[in-house]
């Protein structure tokens, strides 16, 4: 295989809302290229992306897909994203592999959901970005009220760049020729607004523009690539996957216009870490050393680990030594590979634009960046903002002995997406799962049993409360113990603070002259490190608190370590008690759609569960969007309240906004509960 130059290469992430035809789309373009012979759907299972029996049996994308095809000299990869909220975060994931994205709006909805959230997530990655309106062919369809509700949404950079025709049986160029009559606007008009649009980067060309009066395209190539990196552009285009309308005629779009790797806004890449971490480039050139980033891990039952990855700087080939990250041990590149959905295709070489994979190496994990020198050390991208998961439920094996078997299926599981975490709750003794929702969790399930053949019984567990206190206080416990041989002493004095709300601990040591020698030091905060495990008001973990050690005693014979562990944590209790500790509750932001005669009743459920409106979106004819705080202990149970309200027709998401103060008589109850089940437990 002769090996491309990255100017050939045009990476494209699929994005939007579910059901809004990104499969069916990817489908109708690798028919056009001639990459498959027949298309597929997502009712028969039969699509390229969606090969997961999970992805057949509930009918939408799960997991971000992979595919690649040739059109006009050029390499395309796609990345088909799930679009349910409950699997955006694999959507958000892929976004760094990615010079495009299209956001896919189905003519028939509209605006939805995650159409807002992929623009957003698309903007603050520095993506240049498309909106591709689908489906243009179905009825009951508005399409010049969806450009305008796109550009009322988006701005007015969104600019159709080709417009349905004949009903939408095809679509009819605004750019390169814009000649032809469309079912609406002007072809004519659509063209004079992108070309304005355009040269309003480029103040010669401007002036070249306003004397002549016309710009052939051709000469446009350079500043319509400045307007999309700067976001100054965003052209919409037309298309039905189902008949094909607009599929080729989008083809030419990606490789004509759309940029190349050299073109496209830098991967956001840092050096060094934490505040000292600076800005690096990757230079898309095949010739320098390897810079690649891993944006999807899958656990493969029959080819293990496999690292999908993008290039961005240098080549990758059979036999390339790769370093993961900070990794002293490089692995060697054994099988290279393209993938096309489940299939697996062997190359020889990657450059600099393109999407490729490796197998079988254990190291590899999601979000490592790839290099060949260690001169790449501690390189990594600029962290990607996931969505919380809030979503949780308390898990047991069905079965004795199968404890082992679970760990290990979760610990696949996690390493796979970064919005399934797994915690052990020391206090409460429970494995708890959490994702982004109700689908998710049963997703996380139905693969446990059926591609690990592990099972559990499951319960809602404790809501993450935590501990913290509001004001200054001080503490001191002596801890001595004279046994027969060899005694127990350790005296710590010691000052607690709070902290602003998210700022989570600081010890600090202004023990002077040695009272507690230094070596004691780390015991003491491992003691104070057990209190914030579980505080002392009801058991849950202690926040935002500092605790400054100022003074102590210490016995030349007797003090040992565990001595000086036990008097940190009991002076921490002690200073606690005495600095007005309160619980804190996370609320929750909650957006949730529905058809608009159910407003009502959603409005007033959510403000009987001590929760706040903040707005409502019309969405698309009779459904809208509302939004708003809630305390999520509230929301036990939620999913089936909203189906019953609205005849299965509703849908909801949400995400951790920040933690507040539970009322008083909540306290008193979780305080209670607390010391009723430490008296058990102490009887037991």
């Amino acid at each position: 295989m002769s090996k491309r130059s990255p100017e050939t290469i045009r990476t494209i992430a699929l994005v939007g809302h579910g059901a809004a035809g990104k499969t069916t789309l990817v489908e109708a373009l690798l028919h056009k290229a001639g990459v498959i012979g027949a298309m597929g759907t997502v009712e028969r299972g039969t699509t390229v992306c969606d090969f997961d029996p999970l992805e057949k049996t509930y009918q939408h994308s799960l997991n971000a897909a992979l595919v690649h095809l040739d059109h006009l000299d050029a390499r395309v990869h796609i990345v088909d994203t799930p679009g349910l909220p409950d699997f955006i975060g694999r959507a958000v994931g892929a976004l760094p592999a990615v010079e495009t994205a299209a956001i896919v709006v189905n003519a028939q909805n509209g605006i939805e959901m995650i159409t807002h959230r992929m623009v957003q997530w698309a903007a603050k990655r520095n993506l240049c970005r498309m909106i591709v309106v689908t489906k243009i062919d179905a009825e009951n369809t508005d399409l010049p009220g969806l450009v305008a509700r796109l550009q009322a949404a988006f701005g007015k950079e969104c600019l159709p760049i080709n417009l349905p025709a004949d009903g939408g049986k095809r679509v009819v160029d605004c750019f390169f020729n814009p000649s032809g009559e469309s079912d609406f606007s002007s072809v004519e008009a659509a063209h004079q607004a992108l070309v304005d649009q355009v040269v309003e980067v480029d103040e010669v060309l401007m002036e070249k523009y306003l004397e002549q009066g016309e710009i052939a395209p051709e000469q446009l190539h350079a500043p319509f690539e400045k307007a999309l990196r700067e976001g100054h552009l965003v052209p919409v285009c037309f298309v039905s996957g189902r008949t094909g309308a607009g599929v080729g005629e989008l083809l030419d779009i990606f490789v004509k216009l759309m940029p190349n790797p050299t073109e496209g806004n830098p991967p956001q890449l840092l050096k060094g870490e934490g505040a000292g971490a600076a800005p690096v480039r990757a230079e898309p050139d095949p010739a320098k050393h390897v810079i690649a980033h891993v944006f999807k891990v899958t656990i493969d039952p029959f080819v293990g680990k496999v690292g999908a990855f993008r290039v961005h700087q240098g080549t990758v080939t059979r036999d390339t030594q790769l370093f993961v990250g900070n990794g002293r041990k490089p692995f060697k590149v054994g099988h290279l590979f393209l993938l096309q959905g489940k299939e697996y295709v062997e190359t020889d070489a990657l450059v600099p634009g393109d999407i490729g994979a490796v197998a079988k190496v254990d190291e590899i994990h999601f979000d490592a960046v790839l290099h060949d020198s260690h001169d790449e050390d501690h390189i990594h991208f600029v962290p990607l903002e996931f969505p919380m998961p809030m979503h949780s439920l308390a898990i047991e094996p069905k079965r004795r002995g199968d404890e082992q078997r679970i760990s290990e299926a979760l610990h696949k599981l996690a390493a796979e997406d970064p919005t399934f975490k797994v915690e052990h709750h020391a206090s409460s003794n429970e494995t708890v799962i959490s994702g982004l929702g109700d689908l998710h969790m049963r997703y996380i399930l139905d693969r446990m049993a059926g591609q690990y053949h592990v099972e559990v019984t499951t319960k809602p567990p404790r809501i993450p409360y935590r501990e913290t206190i509001t004001a200054k206080a001080e503490g001191h416990h002596r801890h001595k113990k004279q046994t027969g041989g060899a005694g127990q002493f350790g005296e710590v004095f010691l000052r607690v603070e709070p902290l602003k709300r998210g700022a989570g601990f600081e010890f600090v040591d202004q023990v002077k002259g040695g009272t507690i020698p230094t070596q004691f030091i780390p015991a003491v905060e491992k003691g104070v490190r057990q209190v914030l495990e579980a505080g002392p008001v009801a058991g849950f973990p202690v926040h935002d608190v500092r605790v400054i050690v100022y003074d102590g005693k210490h016995h030349p014979v007797d003090s040992k370590e565990v001595a000086f562990i036990s008097a940190g944590k009991r002076a921490f209790m002690d200073a606690i008690s005495k600095a007005r500790p309160i619980i804190l509750e996370p609320i929750v932001n909650i957006e949730v759609t529905a058809p608009e005669t159910n407003m009502g009743d959603i409005a007033g459920d959510i403000s009987s569960k001590r929760g706040q409106i903040s707005g409502t979106d019309s969405l698309q004819t009779g459904t809208l969007s509302i939004k708003g705080l809630v305390p999520l202990s509230e929301l036990d149970n939620y999913q089936a309240r909203l189906k019953s309200v609205t005849a299965g027709q509703g849908s909801f998401s949400i995400e951790l906004s920040h933690y507040e103060p539970v009322p008083p008589n909540v306290q008193k109850d979780l305080a209670a509960q607390h010391a009723k089940t430490a008296a058990h437990a102490e009887e037991q």
